[in-house]
């Protein structure tokens, strides 16, 4: 009797096991385990994945890369590829013309040397009036002081704005016989102005309403410009009894410099690309008094249909672009230092 006891523990055991192996078994040999040892990669794929893996930083944002450099890359190549030819006004012969169209906008067209000046103009008096606005503005809403949302919220509509809109309401506001701004100026004392239709008010009237539009952006930068300046050096110079003009003056603006030539940097291109509200409020009149490149390209090219021509006058102000967001990038590294 006791020898017979002894092995039944083992074949239990051995029982036990090989239900088990039968059980896992059976598990696999059903639908849900053969989906199991399909759905295992391959060593191909499973290398596909481990590259992929190792590599996420340039694979997820590569899709919208591409969709971006396809949009941006078919545009400056056709326009390289027109500004190299003549096209005929039908716009249904092409002749290959190498460099003359780029050679004639650099050497012998006055209007083209007249609208960059026009331009150059335009975006340097809209830099400075919005900066020193912009920074009255910031130095206001720096403080604390009752209503302080309510000005800000005031502040920063035009920055919202649709500037298609605004320019349209700005052309009533500025017409000549019965706009709403000669009313202030008469009630004023002050004598009626041809705001836009004036050949040397023109221009102002223009740089006036852009720099309205980008006043508020430059007072975000500069207001949080002025909230990271550290305190000490201004505790320092009430100690040795500066005035509020040295402050601002010796301390302020050099801490300061590095949040200027951000927003400088982002308004200089905005202003250089502006199309919309000159070409709806002037269109490049009266005369050619503010024609800038992009108003003088578009005549050139959709209005005379010389795709060639207009197609090298664009490249020749994308390359003014470049160099002058060049000389602004490294302006800015040099106020990190």
């Amino acid at each position: 009797m006791q020898r017979n006891a002894g092995p039944e523990p083992e074949r239990t055991g051995q029982a036990t096991n090989s239900s088990r192996e039968n059980l896992v078994e059976g598990e696999n040999s059903g639908p849900a385990g053969r989906e199991a040892q399909y759905a295992q990669p391959t060593g191909l794929l499973r290398r596909a994945f481990a590259l992929i893996d190792r590599n996420l930083a340039y694979v997820l944002p590569a899709p919208a890369a591409i969709v971006i450099l396809l949009l941006m890359g078919y545009p400056f190549f056709y326009t390289v590829s027109l500004s190299l030819q003549r096209v005929n006004v039908t716009m249904t012969r092409f002749s290959f013309v190498g460099l003359e169209n780029l050679l004639e906008v650099l050497t012998a067209d006055e209007r083209f040397l007249n609208a960059f000046l026009i331009t150059l103009y335009f975006t340097v008096a809209s830099l400075i009036l919005e900066l020193v606005l912009a920074m009255i503005m910031a130095l206001v809403l720096n403080r604390t002081f009752r209503g302080l949302g309510v000005i800000r919220t005031l502040f920063l509509l035009p920055l919202v704005a649709t500037p298609t809109a605004t320019s349209v309401i700005w052309l009533i506001m500025m017409e000549p016989s019965i706009g709403i701004l000669n009313h202030f100026l008469e009630v004023a004392g002050l004598p009626r102005s041809l705001w836009v239709a004036g050949d040397t008010s023109v221009v102002p009237s223009l740089v006036w309403i852009n720099a309205w539009h980008g006043v508020p952006f430059v007072m975000l930068i500069l207001l949080a410009g002025l909230r990271s300046l550290p305190t000490e050096p201004f505790e320092a110079a009430r100690i040795d009894g500066a005035s509020k003009l040295q402050e601002f003056f010796q301390i302020t603006l050099p801490l300061l410099k590095g949040a200027i030539v951000v927003a400088m940097l982002f308004r200089a291109i905005d202003t250089l690309k502006v199309f919309d509200a000159i070409w709806i409020m002037t269109a490049g009149g009266p005369g050619r008094r503010s024609e800038t490149l992009h108003i003088y390209s578009y005549l050139t090219a959709f209005e005379f249909y010389d795709l060639g021509y207009g197609s090298a006058v664009i490249l020749v102000f994308m390359v003014i672009i470049l160099v002058i967001s060049a000389v602004l990038i490294r302006l800015r590294q040099r106020a990190w230092l």
